[in-house]
């Protein structure tokens, strides 16, 4: 779709120049986001010109707005003029006469006026720079009201289109607001409002306070219903901005009074799970190997271990293997039968037996890759897993798949933006990720003939050791000759976050005949 004109007015924000026309006569505003198709769209009165919004302001006579209880005097204060059923807002630049207007009709339309970009925030002119508390508002009648309430004395002003554009308006004003000792944020208790109110607040700091309103959604409704007691003791209570992840000691003491306990969800093998003191919320997990050492049958194992001792649903994103391997594999675990081989014997009643006891039906979910593995895709099926389905933990086998998916050729920085997002979502979702990552090909003895893993094996990036919690290595000479050699697998702590402790984390043995790996005490 072709534009007609851009950089027009929007009727709905009153921005000055984030409309664009399309040429099937629809409309879109990059300041509220607002698309209205062709047949919605209404034409009002042609805007008028600086002079005429100059004439119109200082020379009409002021009146009450009557439906918001705005008095006379605020009215006329502020330059908001009454036109038969609109309102006119006066906005001034830099000199001591309006510059422009904005017009509000009944339907809640807008038309601007005059020179909207010399134009400052509303109600700015009246108040000059510095001083101990100045009021920002979402709109032009709501600064009015704050206004009158505490009887025209403090300064209050409005950003001009909206929470849309609040952070653009507060930039834009930023050294004028931020004189004053206090910046008093109040817009409408709406999604909108709270997220513009935080964003805003984020610039100015501890000078910085929010009014929360809980009875109105603004503050020209706590007026109209007569409530300005109730508005002015929420406006002195509004508390200082604190940003998202700041918090004092104080908040924390009641949990540092209380022992640290041990996490109630564990690993499976003894020694492993006294060294990293169990499985967590919110960790990244990663478990490292070269190719066929056996990653993805710890990962089972350890899939089964948690199914058993909680009742919570999985995600399993099993990369290199359809949904049905990898339920056989977990199944096959449970009956003690490797029954993704063939020629073993298993009855329909034995799967169902360990598929109902488990509640597979309700709990275990898979994510049937095929196409892309762009991460941005990834993020939105693990999001599902925990949002949708309520899953508390998820396996991800493996990295090395996501950065060959990428495309953007460079994998130290596919590394580093995958590890990153993978980081993130585990603090966001607060859920456990199981990662799988392979490793670089080592000098002199290979990792397929047992050679010892390090931190600095893992592939392309410092990010992966950087942003998990922990790094387990799995280590198994695949090529012995003997068989029990063959199956015995050492694991290794990398990296432990939580406690610190690394090294020989014990020794998984590999039974052909059930499938399962079980712990080997040898002296180390």
């Amino acid at each position: 779709m072709a534009y007609l004109k851009t950089h027009q007015p929007c009727e709905d924000c009153g921005s000055s120049d984030a409309l664009t026309i399309n040429d099937n006569r629809s409309t879109y505003c990059y300041s509220c986001q607002k698309y209205t198709p062709p047949d919605k769209v209404r034409t009002l009165h042609k805007p008028e010109t600086k002079k005429q919004v100059n004439a119109k302001l200082l020379t009409g006579s002021y009146s009450a707005i009557i439906n918001r209880r705005i008095k006379k005097e605020t009215a006329e204060k502020y330059n908001a003029l009454v036109d038969g059923d609109n309102v006119v807002f006066g906005y001034y630049g830099e000199g001591t006469e309006p510059v422009a207007s904005k017009t509000r009709y009944p339907d809640k339309r807008f038309l601007i006026g005059g020179d909207w970009n010399k134009a400052k925030m509303f109600g700015q002119q009246l108040f000059p720079a510095g001083g101990k508390y100045i009021t920002i508002t979402e709109g032009e009648f709501d600064a009015m009201a704050v206004s009158q309430m505490f009887d025209n004395k403090y300064p209050v002003v409005s950003i001009r289109n909206g929470a849309g554009s609040a952070v653009k308006d507060c930039q834009a004003h930023f050294e004028y607001l931020n004189s004053f000792d206090n910046i008093v944020i109040c817009f409408d208790a709406d999604e909108h409002g709270r997220e513009a109110a935080k964003s805003c607040a984020e610039m100015f700091g501890n000078k910085a306070k929010v009014v929360k309103l809980t009875d109105y959604k603004d503050a020209n409704d706590y007026l109209i219903n007569n409530q300005a007691l109730r508005f002015t003791q929420a406006w002195w209570n509004a508390e200082t901005f604190t940003p998202d992840g700041i918090v004092s000691a104080y908040e924390l003491l009641d949990d540092v009074l209380v022992p640290m306990k041990r996490s109630k969800l564990t690993y499976p093998w003894e020694q492993l799970d006294n060294m990293l003191y169990g499985i967590r919320p919110a960790e990244l997990v990663t478990l490292c190997a070269g190719s066929g050492l056996g990653k993805s049958t710890i990962l089972r194992e350890l899939v089964v271990h948690m199914m058993r001792q909680t009742d919570d649903p999985v995600g399993l994103m099993f990369l290199e293997e359809t949904p049905e391997r990898t339920l056989r594999g977990l199944i096959g675990l449970e009956m003690n039968k490797p029954i993704h081989l063939p020629d073993v014997d298993y009855t329909a009643e034995e799967v169902m037996e360990v598929y109902t006891a488990g509640d597979y039906e309700n709990r275990v979910y898979f994510w049937d890759s095929f196409g892309s593995n762009e991460i941005e895709r990834v993020l939105g099926r693990m999001r599902y897993f925990v949002k949708g389905l309520g899953c508390k933990f998820i396996v991800l086998d493996h990295l090395s798949i996501l950065v060959s998916d990428q495309q953007n050729g460079d994998e130290r920085r596919a590394i580093d933006m995958i590890m990153t997002k993978l980081r993130m979502f585990c603090q966001e979702m607060r859920v456990t990720l199981l990662l799988v990552s392979h490793l670089k090909r080592p000098e002199g003895k290979s990792l397929e003939d047992g050679a010892v893993t390090s931190l600095g094996m893992l592939r392309g990036s410092a990010a992966i050791a950087q942003l998990s919690d922990a790094v387990i290595g799995a280590e198994r000479n695949s090529q012995a000759e003997d068989a029990d050699e063959r199956n015995r697998t050492r694991l290794r702590v990398l990296k432990n976050r939580f406690s610190g402790k690394t090294g020989p984390a014990g020794y998984l043995i590999y039974d052909e005949n059930t499938g399962r790996l079980s712990t080997e005490e040898i002296a180390l």
